[in-house]
């Protein structure tokens, strides 16, 4: 058996194993009633109250690739007959008046789910868009790149400004744009600057390179080109999407233009045809995730109490834009009714040691979390904390997160790199991810091996490196495939919610579960040192937020020294090294001193945030630090700085 194939079997008992999508049960039986259309069976239900219909060729071809029809169903239906002969299914579900809200885009993420799993269709559908139907088919295919094999679409409504607000040269529709108005509950002032429309967010399909085809009259009055069509195509031409454009000027137009007779519908059934055969089936991304005890408590929270707090806590790739923000989007969809508060805890080049030491004060002291999702995986290799410190931290979050909410959701990813690309290769698991997988297995917390899904991904030649994930930093495309993982995970949820966590045994008796920061106030007997209440560089190098304008316990010169008393278990300082950061000599208790150096790899072109543990294994009680800068230094410094930001104390 090979690995693909084993990939879809834990897909599938992932479904199998007592877990529902949202909104539509896996391996519900739904009864159909049977019809003829056109010489073909058709197969009429319904789906979460609203009715729905596939139609079904007479010889499928190999994957059961399919069109899905968005609002209008029975207009031009010349192509639909053309791709019905040569294999394909066609679908439908009634969305229709909703303008592409999320609330239908919830209906369609579960009517995709259903024929995906239920019925075996292709992972990717070619979206066929008439008129408003643009609003739908651009909204979901927005919300998921990754499924959508193309897209074509008939004047399509881009700007719900222009079509049916008519605020631009079309005379809009008063009733429908009281419609949309209502549904999504905006104001006209607040209209003017809505932008979840078509128009945007449109650089993780187009990093997905998905084709799309508009078809439109040239003298269409009633959704004017200008206003949706051309925007949409150049936006996504921008962005390096594969678009193209087909004037229809034969035949009789209609309703001012916006409706026209469809020139040579065989070319635009090729269109689908060659962008969806062969079907192409993607490694699973539910093989890439463990739900242990999963988030059943987080949304039972959310549906009675209607408010959570999530919290977000990683590096540069938590900071940036992307999976976060698709994410805290996706749960305000779901959700509709739930007041959130987000925290966003995000600091470039931060791992798990730094997390652990700050969770007190850039979480917990925001508001306590009802679901967590944690990250540290990139950064604790490129920082080279050992794998005890890894284990120490990511244990000590965990406890840290549930002594305060027992009934939190949790979900810990470890995020790809090239490092661990070149670990895979070499046939190892690498040390980060392991540890995220053990602490999120002991902890019964959610888990996903984004790592190892972008790896496979790449090795079956589902992307590359160089040219679509391209960076640690991953770009739009990147982004998309994490979000898109994450959400699997989200769509699969226990049937009902956990008790509350019961802490077991620390795996590590050192575990930073009452790990902190400490003022530099504290220091005491400062020779050299001094506190600046206000700390920024003198020179031009780049500094991270929260880590310049603050307060720092900062000396320049050899032999400056300074006292911390502290009571606890371990101790270290969170500094800032930048390009003259020098060396120092510390000693705990009267214990042999030794010597750190400051100076990494990075200080010289950023005014790093560094933390430094320097001993995280004493016996619990009161214990005194002792630290002086030393005279030698690293030959790249042009100093002996050190800036104490923090001291670290695990108590």
């Amino acid at each position: 058996m090979d690995r693909n194939t084993v990939k879809w079997i834990l897909s599938l008992l992932y479904i199998l194993a007592g877990f529902e999508v949202f909104g539509q049960s896996g391996g519900k039986n739904i009864p159909e009633a049977l019809t003829n259309w056109k010489g073909f069976e058709k197969h009429e239900f319904e789906f979460e109250n609203r009715n729905a219909w596939y139609v079904k060729p007479n010889q499928a071809l190999p994957g059961n690739p399919w069109v899905w029809r968005a609002h209008f169903p029975t207009w031009h239906t010349e192509m639909d007959s053309i791709l019905l002969t040569r294999g394909f299914h066609i679908v439908y579900v009634n969305t229709n008046d909703m303008f592409g809200h999320p609330k239908a885009m919830q209906v369609w993420d579960d009517f995709y789910d259903y024929l995906v799993r239920e019925k075996q269709f292709a992972p990717k559908v070619a979206l066929e868009g008439v008129s408003r139907g643009g609003l739908y088919v651009y909204g979901w295919a927005k919300r998921n790149p990754d499924k959508v094999s193309c897209i074509y679409a008939e004047a399509p409504v881009c700007d719900p400004k222009s079509w049916p607000g008519g605020k631009g040269k079309g005379p809009g529709s008063e009733k429908d744009w009281a419609s949309w108005l209502e549904q999504y509950g905006l104001t006209e002032k607040e209209a003017e600057s809505f932008n979840d429309t078509p128009l945007n967010d449109l650089s993780g399909l187009a990093a997905f390179k998905v084709p799309i085809l508009h078809v439109i009259g040239l003298e269409d009055k009633l959704v004017p080109p200008a206003e949706n069509s051309d925007l949409l195509v150049q936006n996504y031409l921008k962005l390096g999407g594969p678009v193209s454009v087909y004037p229809m000027t034969r035949g009789e137009q209609t309703l001012e233009g916006h409706h026209f007779s469809i020139e040579h519908p065989e070319f635009f059934a090729n269109f689908i045809y060659e962008n969806s055969v062969p079907v192409q089936k993607p490694l699973p991304s539910s093989a890439y995730i463990e739900v242990n005890q999963g988030l059943g408590n987080a949304y039972e929270k959310f549906k009675t109490a209607k408010r959570g707090t999530v919290a977000f806590l990683g590096g540069s790739i938590t900071h940036n834009p992307g999976w976060r923000n698709k994410t805290a989007q996706y749960l305000q969809e779901h959700f509709r009714e739930t007041e959130f508060t987000f925290i966003t805890a995000g600091i470039p080049s931060l791992g798990s040691t730094p997390h652990a030491f700050r969770f007190e004060k850039d979480v917990l002291s925001k508001g306590i979390p009802d679901l967590l999702f944690v990250e540290a995986a990139v950064n604790d290799r490129t920082n080279g904390f050992t794998e005890k410190a890894q284990i120490r931290a990511l244990e000590g979050i965990l406890r840290q997160m549930y002594f305060k909410n027992p009934k939190a959701g949790t979900v810990i990813m470890a995020f790809a790199d090239p490092d661990k690309n070149a670990d895979y290769d070499d046939g190892k698991e690498p040390v980060e991810v392991a540890v995220h997988q053990k602490i999120a297995s002991y902890y019964g917390a959610s888990y996903i091996n984004l790592a190892k899904e972008v790896y496979d991904k790449m090795k079956a030649g589902e992307f590359s490196w160089k040219y679509d994930f391209k960076d640690l930093h991953p770009s739009p495309f990147g982004q998309e495939i994490y979000f898109q993982t994450i959400k699997e995970l989200l769509r699969l949820t226990p049937e009902q919610a956990y008790k509350d966590i019961e802490l077991p045994t620390a795996i590590d008796k050192f575990s930073y579960e009452k790990a902190g920061y400490r003022p530099v106030a504290e220091a005491k007997k400062l020779a050299g040192f001094k506190v600046d209440p206000n700390w920024k560089p003198k020179d031009n190098v780049s500094t991270r937020e929260g880590f310049v304008n603050v307060s720092m316990l900062v000396s320049e010169s050899a032999g400056s020294s300074f006292e911390f008393d502290f009571k606890g278990q371990g101790v270290g300082i969170a500094i800032i090294s930048g390009p003259d950061a020098g060396k120092v000599s510390y000693s705990i208790d009267g214990k042999k001193a030794q010597t750190l150096d400051l100076f990494t790899q990075w200080s010289t072109q950023l005014h790093l945030p560094w933390y430094l543990m320097l001993n995280d294994g004493l016996l619990s009680g009161k214990h005194t630090l002792k630290l002086s800068i030393v005279s030698d230094k690293n030959e790249k410094s042009i100093g002996n700085a050190c800036r104490v930001v923090y001291f670290l104390v695990n108590e």
